[in-house]
């Protein structure tokens, strides 16, 4: 699905952020990887890109805590569940109802339930 909009002026778009929701188990395949790079080169092509990776598995992750100085670091992610964020897509488009389509074609691409949430 091609999702292009006539692109005004860089001061009317928003950006928004596409988070890849995972389990511990399901690594990219070869071939869904081929389906997100088809994604992002369209994001590109259509001057919706911003960035996009991959993250590490959750138990890599360490909750840092210097409030007051505290100087804590947990060793271990924020949340311990079954789901965790495994990659991500920042992107600038004209408005919400596109970001919700491109949304709907990332989840399709990387095979995974995605979430959308707007910047400020």
């Amino acid at each position: 699905m091609e999702i292009r909009e006539a692109r005004k002026g860089n001061e009317n778009l928003m950006k928004f952020l596409i988070s890849v929701i995972d389990v511990p188990s399901n690594s990219g395949t070869p071939e869904e990887m081929i389906e997100i790079d088809k994604f992002n080169d369209q994001l590109r092509e259509n001057g919706q890109w911003i960035f996009a990776w991959g993250l590490q598995a959750p138990e890599t992750a360490t909750v840092i805590d210097n409030r007051n100085g505290a100087n804590l670091s947990t060793g271990k992610p924020l949340f311990e569940g079954h789901e965790h964020f495994s990659g991500m897509w920042l992107i600038e488009v004209e408005n919400q109802e596109i970001a919700r389509k491109l949304a709907f074609s990332a989840s399709k691409a990387c095979n995974r339930k995605v979430e959308l949430r707007p910047f400020h």
